[in-house]
Order: C-alpha cells, then sequence, then structure tokens
C-alpha cells in the first residue's frame, strides 16, 4: 500500500487503530473462527473513530493479518458508542496539489474494498455513530448489522463533497436509486438528516438491527447463520429500470435547485453524476469517477469554506466566546415568560422541555393566555404522537405550564423573559412593574431583536440583572441564540443566560448592546439596499434575482414575505433612528405595511409563485427618478458592498470580538449556506473586502485555497 503523508502544517492524526482478536463460532451455531476487527482511536466517544492516512494503514494491516489467518470470515466494529464517523477532515484544509488529494481518495478505496473482494465473507458489525466513510466502510463489507440507537448517514453533500470512498458507487447499487439520492442528496440537503436504524433497515441499508445491550452478540450469531446457511440476504438488482433512474436523479436535481435557489453548486450535481454512473459502471470505474470528483472538490474554494463553517459551528458550540466562568451561573427554579403570543410561548415550549422547572406566562387577558396555554400543550400532545417524547414525559412537563393576566405570579421566579410587542416605552414600564414584584436575584431578560436593553433597564435599581436574549423564529429549530449584554450587565446574569442557553441546546453569541445587534443589523442592511434599488426604479425581478449566484435559501422578496413587511419595516425604522440614513425608509415598505400588502409573491395552488399585483402596482407609484442599477451584478455588489462596510463598522465599534462571530451569526442566524463557508470570507474571496474597507476580515488562506 502507498504511503500518504499529510502536507506540511496539517494538525496530527488521531490514529484509529484497528484491534484484531479471534472469536469462536461454536457457541454461535458455525465453525471456524471469525477474525473481529475492533476501530478505536483511544479517546472517550467525544472524540469518535476517523480514517487519516495512518488509520487507514492500520486498518489495511489488520485486514492483511485476517485473511492470513486461518479464520472463516471477517467482522468489523467499532469502539462503545462509535463505529466511525469517517474522514479526517482536518487535513483538507491544507492539501495544495490535486496529486495529495487523489492519493487520499485511492487509499480509502484500496484499504476499503479488500472487505469486498477478498477470499473470506465480510461483516460490519455497526454498534453505533457511522457516518461518511464509516458507512462506507460497512458498505463494502458482504454484511451489515445495526445497533437500535445508532445513527448513520452520508453527509458529504452538506458539507460540499461526495461520498468519495464507494458510497456513491455501491449504495444505489444496493437499495436502488431513489432511495439512494434519499440517503445521499435530500438527507444531507435537509440539514443533514442522519438515518435512525429502523430507517436504515426499512431502506436496505442494513441486513438486521439488534438492541445495544447484546448486540455484539447477536450481530456474531447472525453472522454465523449466514455462515451455516440457516440465513440466505437476497440482494435485488436496481439497474435495469432505466426510467426509475432518471426519475429519481431528477428528484435529486429538483431538491439542489430549491436548497441554493438554482444557483449551480458542485457537490450535488457531482453526487447525481456519480449515481448516475453507477448504474453501469463497474465497481472500480465508479471508486476511480470518486476519486476524480472528490479532488476536484477538496481543490475547491466551496468546500474550503464548508470545512471553515463547519468547524466554526462546531467549536462555537463548544465553547462561548467571551462567556463569564460557569461557577457564577445561578440556578433556575422557576420561569417566568411575558406575552402569550406564538414567540412567547414558542419560548416557554423549549424553556419546559429542556430546563423541566415550572413556567408561568402572562398576557394582557384571559383569552390570550388561554390561548398560549392551549398551543403549548398542543405541541407537546403534537410530540408525543410522533413518538418525540414520552406519554410519562409529556404529562409531567404539562403539569409544569401556568398562566394568569396577574403578574405577581413571578414573584418567586429567578428568570424571566419578556416577548411582548416592541415599543421601547412598553417593555420600560414593563420592566419597572417587574422590578417592584420580584427578588433582586431574578434575571429579567428580552427577546427584543433591535430595541436598547441599555435603554429598557434605565432606572431601574438593579440594571446589572437585565441582558437581551434573542432567539430566532422558529425558536424550537433555529439554533442561534444572541445574548446582548449592556455596560451595567453583570458576569453572573451573563453566567446564568449562558447556562440557560446551554440546557436549551443553542449556539450562542455574546454582543454588546447595540442596534439589532448582528443579524437583524446586516439583513436589514442587505434587504434595504434591494428595496432602495427597487424604489429607484430598478426592476423588481432583476433585484430580487440579483443574490441568486450565492445559492441562498430564499431571494430578497422571499425573506420579506416570510419575515413580513410590518416587522421589517419596524427594525428599519429603528435602525434609521439609531444608525442614520444608510439605513433608508422604503416608501414602498411603508405602503405595503399601510395597505396590508404583506407579500410581493402570491403562491398557486400548483405551487408556483407569481408578483403579487398589489405589490407591482404600489412599487410603481413609489418609483422615484432613474435607477442607479439596471444589472443584477450592480444590485449584487452594491447590496454585498453595503455588508461588507456595516460588519466592519460593527467590529470596530465592538459588537463581537471577531470577525468569525458575525460568520456564526449569518451561518446559524439567517441560513447563510455553508459552501460561502461565512458572509465575511465570500466577501473576502469576491474582493468586495478590499474595495469597500481597504484591508480583508480573515487572512489569506481562511475559508479558500491557501494563497
Amino acid at each position: 500500500m502507498s504511503e500518504v503523508k499529510l502536507p506540511e502544517g496539517a494538525p496530527e492524526e488521531v490514529i484509529t487503530k484497528a484491534i484484531l482478536r479471534e472469536i469462536d463460532l461454536t457457541a454461535f451455531g458455525a465453525t471456524g473462527t471469525l477474525s473481529l476487527i475492533t476501530l478505536d482511536n483511544g479517546m472517550d466517544h467525544n472524540r469518535p473513530n476517523t480514517f487519516g492516512p495512518a488509520s487507514l494503514k492500520a486498518l489495511d494491516e489488520a485486514i492483511t493479518a485476517a485473511q492470513n489467518s486461518s479464520s472463516v470470515a471477517i467482522g468489523i466494529t467499532g469502539k462503545p458508542f462509535i463505529f466511525a464517523a469517517g474522514a479526517d477532515l482536518s487535513a483538507l484544509a491544507f492539501l495544495t496539489e490535486k496529486s495529495q488529494a487523489l492519493a487520499i481518495g485511492k487509499l480509502g478505496h484500496d484499504v476499503f474494498k479488500r472487505l469486498g473482494n477478498g477470499p473470506k465473507p465480510t461483516f460490519a458489525f455497526v454498534n453505533g455513530l457511522a457516518l461518511g466513510g464509516g458507512l462506507e466502510v460497512a458498505l463494502h463489507s458482504n454484511y451489515r448489522t445495526l445497533a437500535t440507537t445508532a445513527f448513520t448517514g452520508l453527509p458529504e453533500v452538506f458539507l460540499g463533497l461526495v461520498p468519495g470512498w464507494g458510497g456513491a458507487t455501491i449504495l444505489p447499487k444496493l437499495i436502488g436509486p431513489e432511495k439512494a439520492v434519499q440517503v445521499i442528496i435530500l438527507n444531507a440537503l435537509n440539514n443533514n438528516t442522519m438515518l435512525k436504524a429502523k430507517d436504515a433497515l426499512a431502506l436496505g441499508v442494513t441486513d438486521a438491527v439488534f438492541e445495544p445491550a447484546d448486540f455484539l452478540e447477536n450481530s456474531i450469531k447472525f453472522a454465523a447463520q449466514i455462515l451455516n446457511g440457516s440465513k440466505k440476504i437476497t440482494r435485488t438488482d436496481h439497474t435495469s429500470d432505466v426510467a426509475q433512474w432518471e426519475s429519481a436523479l431528477a428528484t435529486g436535481s429538483a431538491a439542489a435547485a430549491k436548497k441554493y435557489g438554482g444557483a449551480p453548486i458542485a457537490s450535488p450535481a457531482m453526487a447525481l453524476e456519480l449515481i448516475a454512473a453507477a448504474r453501469t459502471n463497474s465497481l472500480t470505474q465508479g471508486f476511480d469517477a470518486e476519486d476524480q470528483a472528490l479532488a476536484t472538490l477538496t481543490m475547491s474554494d466551496p468546500l474550503r469554506a464548508s470545512l471553515y463553517a463547519f468547524n466554526l459551528i462546531q467549536k462555537k458550540r463548544k465553547k462561548v466566546e467571551g462567556a463569564p466562568k460557569p461557577a457564577l451561573a445561578r440556578k433556575i427554579s422557576k420561569v417566568g415568560v411575558v406575552g402569550a403570543g406564538l414567540m412567547a410561548s414558542q419560548l416557554a415550549l423549549i424553556i419546559l422541555r429542556n430546563l423541566k422547572v415550572p413556567v408561568v406566562i402572562t398576557d394582557l387577558d384571559q383569552e390570550r393566555v388561554d390561548k398560549g396555554l392551549a398551543y403549548i400543550k398542543s405541541e407537546i400532545s403534537k410530540l408525543v404522537e410522533k413518538k418525540r417524547m414520552s406519554p410519562e414525559t409529556a404529562l409531567r412537563i404539562s403539569g409544569l405550564i401556568s398562566g394568569s393576566v396577574d403578574k405577581s405570579i413571578f414573584a418567586d421566579c429567578s428568570f424571566i423573559i419578556e416577548a411582548i410587542f416592541e415599543e421601547i416605552d412598553l417593555k420600560k414600564k414593563l420592566f419597572k412593574e417587574l422590578e417592584a414584584i420580584i427578588s433582586p436575584e431574578c434575571i429579567l431578560a428580552t427577546n427584543t431583536s433591535s430595541l436598547s436593553v441599555t435603554a429598557m433597564a434605565q432606572g431601574l435599581t438593579n440594571p446589572e440583572r437585565v441582558i437581551g436574549f434573542h432567539f430566532f423564529n422558529p425558536v424550537a429549530v433555529m439554533p442561534l441564540l444572541e445574548i446582548a449584554r449592556t455596560e451595567a450587565t453583570d458576569d453572573v446574569t451573563t453566567a446564568t443566560a449562558v447556562s440557560i442557553g446551554k440546557e436549551l441546546k443553542k449556539t450562542m453569541v455574546i454582543v454588546r448592546d447595540s442596534p439589532a445587534f448582528v443579524v437583524n443589523r446586516l439583513l436589514t442592511r442587505f434587504m434595504g439596499e434591494i428595496t432602495d434599488c427597487i424604489d429607484e426604479g430598478t426592476n423588481p425581478a432583476i433585484a430580487d434575482a440579483a443574490m441568486k449566484p450565492l445559492g441562498l435559501p430564499m431571494t430578497s422578496l422571499e425573506l420579506l414575505g416570510l419575515v413580513g413587511p410590518g416587522i421589517a419595516l419596524h427594525v428599519a425604522q429603528t435602525l434609521n433612528k439609531s444608525l442614520g440614513d444608510r439605513y433608508r425608509i422604503s416608501p414602498s415598505m411603508e405602503r405595503f405595511v399601510s395597505e396590508g400588502v404583506r407579500t410581493f409573491y402570491l403562491k398557486s395552488d400548483d405551487g408556483s409563485i407569481s408578483a403579487n399585483p398589489a405589490a407591482l402596482a404600489i412599487i410603481k407609484e413609489t418609483t422615484q427618478g432613474k435607477p442607479k442599477c439596471t444589472t443584477e451584478d450592480e444590485v449584487r455588489v452594491g447590496a454585498l458592498s453595503a455588508l461588507a462596510q456595516e460588519a466592519r463598522m460593527m467590529l470596530e465599534e465592538g459588537v463581537v470580538s471577531s470577525a468569525a462571530e458575525i460568520d456564526l451569526c449569518m451561518l446559524l442566524g439567517c441560513g447563510w449556506p455553508l459552501h460561502l463557508g461565512g458572509i465575511l470570507p465570500y466577501l473576502d474571496r469576491e474582493g468586495i473586502s478590499d474595495l469597500v474597507c481597504g484591508q480583508r476580515f480573515h487572512p489569506p488562506g481562511v475559508a479558500s485555497l491557501p494563497a
């Protein structure tokens, strides 16, 4: 086997050893022994087994020893709870030559394919997490078992890669093109959805599923039954139905187009090409094609950007920059939510589910309170129906929620979050009322998206316990939480807020209290540039299509319909007042709100969308003068230049401590595409950072090919 060395500067590989032992099959009803290879990197379950060059070499040596032994079959399993999480991606960003990428791809194929074409039957006993190359090891094996608690999948397209160690070739042949497109394309594009064991069994990815307590014993028994002939697994030939393949590929292509707004993104396109070729390719031809695709993607900026973004998200999920010592956090025994509308009810529900402490809600009248309580209990019932919560848990947490119109129910709360109308005077009045009721230790949080947290705390006896706690809608889905700290907010309050955020499983960024924090400030500036162009006379279709090449999940005017013109206008007015005329007030948006026009697009029964005639009529009446921008390129450059200017100002103002935190906010708060690596690396690569700010946000080589 040819040796592959990691490039200079790459992090040292954590080697996954391949430990070999012989299992006597007599007690399981077969003769001879099974050579069992256990993958183990010697770390705890927080560091899964991965495959770098040295780990692949260790596995190759174990396979050789197993094939040379007197055993009748070979099995492969993992350390407790973990099978393998695939390739060690830490070195990819350091590759400088395509030949290096080709060598790594070929090395994986050369090792793994020995499990599929060797002289002995092979079995993969997937006892835990198996992703990417981990699942591909199993696919190369002749037979597979899976623990009921294991999750598996091929996340490569999500990361800007393709399943490059056999997955794109073997899986379509094994389970058919429709199911393969589901696993390789649809699941990956749907926020990297993984397969549960029952799903893997239904799809044919695995041959049997066993409970974890005696998983290995039952898996060896399964192997013995295959070997003694008492159990037979039949495989279906999926290659003959051409129409089925064409339909599956069309489904995958449509999903990619929808995900990326029609932008030509390389990884799903290449994965679909590999799936299509798998129908007629031999395994050798398919593996060669995978090597080429993998190397091409590895030597591209989108992959480097995806890896930067993915690693950033993983890192910041574990550590919150600037957070005080966790020991300072107060224990939360009861939570109050002011408001019973949709956002407030979502907040109450996520707190109930994760903190499992009493939660009380209030609103202006009992009807609103009852409506909020009904929503929360209905959502809990839905979770039980979907088997995402046990009936016992549902009963217990349903008993923890209550509501009233009397704010005195907040008297013994240790944490209160308000989600009332975005009006500063209302919020200041509320906090003064609450301060007269609650203890000095109770923390007061606001879910405001754009108002000053400092202003809300003015006049309070204890302004140090006021903090911004800004969630994104829908609360249960969106992973970002902006924690806005004022000059007065103390470490105890901040540490407690971070502790709660961790309990809620949110990724947090601590921001300085400033207008609209990070996400809404940048989104409003960006959206303002688009609407300004339209107000100046740019064709709305041209303005709205300007950002499509970026592969954003929706166009600017589609986003406007999701957010709502009323909210967009309110935030723009707030920022215009606090930050000046670069946040201009759109006359079109004012008319949209005053005349009740809620969306630019209308959706028909067949799913097609068209421009709303009422919106077009308003735009026609409010258009002023000759447009500055007449092409999509001009609109796009203008909008991106505004983003660069605003991001530089935010860093200079100390809104966040680093450019990476702005990237994180945009990735998790508004779905900025992973393949762009965050907003600031993209602006760097496009030259807009230098053009507008005279400097880059990141050093060369961050989220891009090495300089």
